[in-house]
């Protein structure tokens, strides 16, 4: 069955992990948080992160795909799902430019992944520091 993600960082258009990720994947347009989520760039890789706590930071812009079964087991590989503090979650998102919510998966990191701390809250990722991984 097909799932609504919504990605916010690396995994966006133009953005190191895309080809990995996303590149082929239906893309449904430019899509913000309905609650404020915390985001900010973290880690010794210089990574986005967003965590679970809603009504801190800011409605997080980003991008909405619809993806299958195969693909998202994929992508949860390279967000490393199943390692302690690498969390996905399904959360409401709405159009940037107005329309319906939609219930999306989303990838959440835990706080103590993001040390050090690069950035403080962020509404939209445009950091170009980020240093890719080697995978399989």
């Amino acid at each position: 069955m097909d799932e609504n993600l919504f990605v916010f960082g690396t995994l966006k258009r133009g953005f190191p992990l895309h080809a990995r990720g996303l590149s082929g994947a239906r893309f449904l347009g430019a899509y913000k948080t309905r609650q404020r989520l915390p985001m900010l760039v973290a880690g010794p890789r210089f990574a986005p992160m967003m965590f679970n706590e809603p009504g801190t930071g800011f409605q997080v812009l980003g991008e909405l795909y619809r993806v299958d079964a195969k693909r998202l087991a994929k992508l949860d590989r390279l967000e490393s799902i199943g390692k302690p503090g690498n969390l996905r979650e399904c959360i409401s998102v709405e159009p940037i430019e107005g329309g319906q919510p939609l219930l999306a998966l989303a990838y959440f990191k835990a706080r103590h992944l993001a040390e050090p701390v690069h950035t403080g809250y962020l509404d939209c990722y445009v950091d170009r520091r980020f240093i890719p991984f080697e995978t399989e």
